[in-house]
């Protein structure tokens, strides 16, 4: 799905597209036998950019963190009839210039049950309503885009914090390791 919202003006920063899937669980590696019936399905949340930095002595950036609003498409099983609007971050480090960079968060299946009442859910353009994402650099937003294009909605929604995890949290922890940005690690002051 594209992304159709205005750039921060002047930013080496560029969201290109934002992509909400499903993925299911993967099977565990080598001797581990605890095997399911059904693998269940993870939200998916991965964010396409561009990052052309305008001065040529920069080769590495330590420090990009990205925000996920994630607006679930609940309403209809909430107390007060409003979606839910998940929020988290990822810290990518080591990030090179260049151009169609990925960064990914998740959403547990257990945190979909919970939000959705313990419905199925099978498709993921009825289950999140819109996702907004920011690239912030040295403290300073560089770059906003949302799925549908709506501007800063998320400013209209009170966040749920605690339930999007970055790849590092996941079983996805070990797959497409060079896809994907590098997660900074945390320190323990963290």
């Amino acid at each position: 799905m594209a992304c159709a919202s205005a750039q921060v003006a002047n930013s080496d920063f560029k969201i290109d597209k934002i992509t909400p899937a499903f993925q299911q669980s993967p099977e565990g590696a080598g001797t581990y036998n605890k095997r399911v019936r059904q693998a269940k399905n993870w939200l998916e949340i991965e964010t396409a950019f561009d990052w052309t930095p305008r001065t040529k002595d920069v080769k590495y950036l330590d420090d990009l963190t990205f925000t996920y609003y994630i607006l679930l498409n609940n309403q209809q099983v909430t107390e007060d009839r409003k979606p839910t609007m998940l929020v988290g971050t990822v810290t990518h480090t080591t990030v090179m210039p260049g151009k169609d960079l990925k960064s990914v968060v998740y959403v547990a299946p257990r945190t979909l049950e919970r939000f959705f009442d313990g419905g199925s859910l099978t498709n993921p353009a009825s289950t999140v309503f819109d996702v907004g994402v920011t690239i912030t650099s040295q403290g300073q937003v560089v770059a906003t885009n949302s799925l549908k294009g709506r501007g800063e909605w998320w400013t209209q929604f009170q966040p749920v914090q605690g339930f999007v995890l970055n790849k590092t949290e996941t079983p996805f922890s070990h797959l497409a390791w060079d896809y994907f940005e590098p997660v900074k690690a945390k320190t323990s002051g963290n």
